[in-house]
Order: structure tokens, then C-alpha cells, then sequence
């Protein structure tokens, strides 16, 4: 019995030193959240954009879906690594990833409700 107390006392230790400290320290130079959000949602409409252009257009077949990653970059003048950086420190904090990509997903069916000319009012994603 004080084995398992033992084992118990040494994984609760280990989980609250674990909470202490990051998985991913903070990068010096974060995107905000708000902004990251738009990135996000403009990233994903570049990327379908190129996906469903790239069959029918030359230019397009010419090019790679990392021009049109870059293209959001520069849109939002972000340097690549900042960019990077920034989505595996939001990446690594699930909960609040989670909330975030949830206004992503919101903001796409938006977009996609304006543009479809669709007259049914965009609902909120609740996952």
C-alpha cells in the first residue's frame, strides 16, 4: 500500500513540475492571436485556391502551393520563421489551439456562406 502512495506522490510531483513549465517556450517575436487567426483562415483559402485552380490554370500548374503560402506572408509582411514559430507555440497549448482554430473554422464558413451568395445566415461552430 505506501508503494503505491509513493508511486502516486511521485506522479502527482511530476505533473505539477510538468504544468510549470511550457512545452514550447514563448518565441520573442509572436503573432498575435487575432492576427494568427486571419493568417490561419487566408492560408486555408490560399491553399484551396490553389488546389481547385491548379487543374485549369497554366500559371498555376506552374507553381507550388508554398507560393501561395507566401503570398499570405507577405499580405501580412510576417517573415516565415515568425509564422512558424508562432503556430507551434499556439500549437503546443491544445486548449487554447483548439479555441483558435475554432475561430478559423468560423470565420471560413463565413467567407463561405458572403461569397456563395447563400441568403442562410452563417451559424457559429460549436465543436
Amino acid at each position: 500500500m505506501r508503494i503505491d502512495l509513493k508511486i502516486w506522490i511521485i506522479f502527482f510531483s511530476a505533473f505539477l513540475l510538468s504544468c510549470s513549465k511550457p512545452v514550447v517556450e514563448k518565441p520573442e517575436k509572436l503573432i498575435h492571436a487575432d492576427k494568427m487567426v486571419n493568417m490561419l483562415v487566408d492560408v486555408h483559402i490560399a491553399e484551396a485556391a490553389f488546389n481547385n485552380r491548379r487543374v485549369r490554370d497554366s500559371l498555376v500548374m506552374k507553381s507550388s502551393s508554398v507560393d501561395f503560402y507566401y503570398s499570405v506572408l507577405a499580405k501580412y509582411e510576417v517573415p516565415d520563421s515568425v509564422f512558424e514559430k508562432s503556430l507551434v507555440f499556439y500549437a503546443s497549448q491544445p486548449r487554447k489551439f483548439e479555441k483558435m482554430y475554432r475561430k478559423v473554422m468560423n470565420k471560413l464558413n463565413e467567407q463561405e456562406h458572403e461569397y456563395s451568395g447563400r441568403k442562410i445566415e452563417a451559424k457559429e461552430l460549436d465543436f
